[in-house]
């Protein structure tokens, strides 16, 4: 066996007991937690959605630890301003000049709870952050520490007190995914078992700086047949061929290619398949095509309306 195949092996036992782990943590959602993990490994930003107490903050912060990587929380509030987040420059009386401190947005993984409840100008301090991975404060330019990764909390719209993400946001963000309610069997262990915060304390770390690298690099050498790139663009040319929506732009299409690969890395392949695609196809396209999140007692209950991305994996086949 080469050396590179032994540290193919090596990454996927790690990736799978870490997906083990996480599953202890976030009971009966295991498809959200491989989806998570797939988004942070194709160099991502995640955004989870969802109503309050549903394991949103317990996911991000249980991907946190077993990554192995630096870690802020910032809580999102209304009256939080840019520099809260970014930094700011402090006169320094001794030197006698201003000096750049560095804000929460200086690590290697940023928690960014509730983030619909500050307002557009706050969220907008993010955008270069996330697509650039620097921060200019001042006209200076700061490079963030490598990899760096966003992942968001968000509220649903109909909660009072919050602020709809603009497009060019949601965008920025690889992966939507939403946890919804727990099974009966599962909310009953939650019920009789331990605290899930007080099992987070327990966490020790899978991955490191370097394996998290090493993982994003492997990610982009997974193959991608002809044939499955010609289903990938059948489904990219019928969301452009709607009224309802705008299409998917050039960046969303990569990511859509990024995402199922890295989907197929952690189901311990080496080639991305059309199930690739069809798992991580809602995550990836229905915030970018203005699906918004309507929680089940909203609509209800019951079955819930299929997504935009639903009706179109059921309208294109994977053999034309």
């Amino acid at each position: 066996m080469t050396h590179s195949a032994t540290d193919y092996q090596h990454n996927q036992q790690k990736i799978a007991k870490m997906m083990i782990q996480l599953n202890q943590i976030v009971l009966d959602k295991p498809q959200a937690v491989k989806l998570a993990l797939s988004g942070i490994l194709a160099g991502g930003h995640l955004l989870l959605q969802d109503l309050p107490g549903m394991g949103k903050t317990t996911l991000a912060q249980g991907l946190a630890q077993l990554l192995g990587l630096s870690f802020s929380r910032v809580q999102f509030t209304n009256d939080m301003l840019p520099a809260d987040i970014l930094g700011m420059s402090i006169y320094d009386q001794s030197k006698l000049k201003f000096e750049f401190r560095p804000g929460p947005i200086f690590t290697q993984l940023l928690l960014a709870d509730e983030i619909n409840r500050s307002s557009a100008k706050t969220q907008s301090a993010l955008l270069e952050a996330m697509e650039e991975r620097q921060v200019t404060q001042d006209g200076q330019t700061y490079p963030l520490p490598q990899p760096f990764f966003v992942i968001a909390t968000q509220n649903p719209l109909q909660q009072a007190g919050v602020y709809p993400l603009p497009e060019s946001q949601l965008d920025r963000f690889l992966l939507c995914l939403s946890l919804g309610y727990p099974s009966t069997a599962a909310e009953r262990e939650l019920l009789k078992g331990q605290d899930r915060r007080e099992l987070l304390k327990d966490l020790e770390p899978m991955l490191d700086t370097e394996t998290v690298l090493l993982a994003q690099q492997r990610v982009k050498q997974v193959y991608v047949a002809d044939v499955v790139l010609d289903y990938l663009q059948r489904l990219v040319a019928k969301t452009r061929s709607s009224q309802e929506y705008h299409g998917l732009s050039p960046r969303g299409v990569l990511s859509l290619q990024r995402a199922a690969q890295a989907h197929a890395y952690v189901s311990g392949h080496m080639e991305m398949t059309p199930e690739d695609i069809q798992a991580v196809f809602a995550a990836v396209t229905d915030h970018r095509l203005g699906q918004r999140f309507v929680p089940a007692h909203v609509t209800g209950g019951g079955h819930a309306p299929q997504t935009i991305a639903q009706r179109i994996l059921a309208d294109v086949p994977v053999i034309n």
